[in-house]
């Protein structure tokens, strides 16, 4: 197998990344895998583990599930498999080079179901396994803005056709879906049922039952790539890209979710803090919003 390859957990229906787990084929040893780690990064992923601990046992979380969906779209997901892709395939070229949709198909990154159970369990105990995460509205108001604003075919007509018949009385109405549907849409569906970009992120990786030796954010991306690619024994000239699909457009950044978050009414913005209530705790997201985001921008 090629040493530097890296496994996603994804089911076989699975596509997409919205908060992500990935293992690298390396075996795990991260201190002696980090080019002397800063004592800062280690506090802080201790804190970060520390809390995600504290939290599944206080809720009762510690019940491993026989399905595991990880991968968590819309926290840079498409740019790991960039770099994983460059990795696996061995090749010396750009991540600029790789086309958007080409690294979502491609054959080279392989999901976990692909294993037979000996190999998944192999990855679990032995492996570098690492998950992202990004504030929950954050992470909302980017795949709203992502799938729903673009054409998209499955987003833009069949998702967005099935929110349109939901909330418009002109059921023929071609109008995009505005904010407001797209949040009264995913509050009215079961939480188990909603498309793995805006599900919430503890129900795709499992975070609870799986050891994760390295938990990243969106929010410190460029520091904490930099020690997952020393802890995989990626060569040092290879660094975690900041390619965006649409680049015409402004990333989602705090500015821009609170501009989206103020079209909602007091009853939709407490559905949706509730809905995501797991992923503020297990990850250390404040739910207050308006202070949070003000503070960012």
């Amino acid at each position: 197998m090629n040493q530097k390859a890296l496994f996603f957990l994804l089911p076989n229906f699975i596509f997409g990344i919205i908060i992500f787990g990935f293992f690298s084929l390396k075996q795990k040893n991260l201190m002696d895998s980090f080019h002397v780690p800063t004592e800062d990064w280690l506090a802080i992923q201790n804190d970060r583990k520390n809390t995600l601990a504290s939290v599944c046992q206080k809720n009762n979380l510690l019940k491993p599930r026989s399905k595991l969906d990880s991968l968590v779209p819309k926290v840079g997901c498409s740019n790991w498999k960039r770099t994983i892709f460059i990795l696996q395939a061995g090749l010396e070229m750009e991540a600029s080079e790789i086309e958007h949709d080409h690294i979502h198909q491609t054959s080279l990154i392989k999901r976990m179901a692909a294993y037979p159970p000996p190999i998944q369990e192999e990855f679990l105990s032995n492996y570098t396994k690492v998950m992202f995460t990004r504030h929950p509205l954050e992470r909302l108001v980017s795949a709203y803005r992502d799938k729903l604003l673009h054409s998209e075919p499955y987003y833009s007509t069949t998702v967005a056709n099935e929110i349109r018949a939901m909330f418009r009385k002109n059921k023929n109405s071609s109008e995009k879906v505005s904010f407001q549907e797209f949040v009264s849409f995913i509050i009215a569906k079961p939480m188990n049922a909603l498309d793995i970009h805006w599900k919430p992120m503890f129900l795709l990786c499992d975070p609870c039952n799986i050891h994760y030796d390295i938990l990243g954010k969106y929010e410190t991306l460029g520091l904490d790539s930099e020690h997952v690619l020393k802890a995989i024994g990626a060569p040092e000239s290879l660094q975690y890209p900041s390619l965006k699909r649409y680049g015409s457009e402004k990333r989602t950044n705090g500015d821009i979710t609170l501009e989206y978050l103020r079209q909602l009414n007091s009853e939709q913005i407490e559905k949706i803090k509730k809905l995501y209530e797991m992923d503020f705790l297990l990850f250390n997201y404040t739910m207050k919003y308006e202070d949070y985001f003000s503070l960012k921008s």
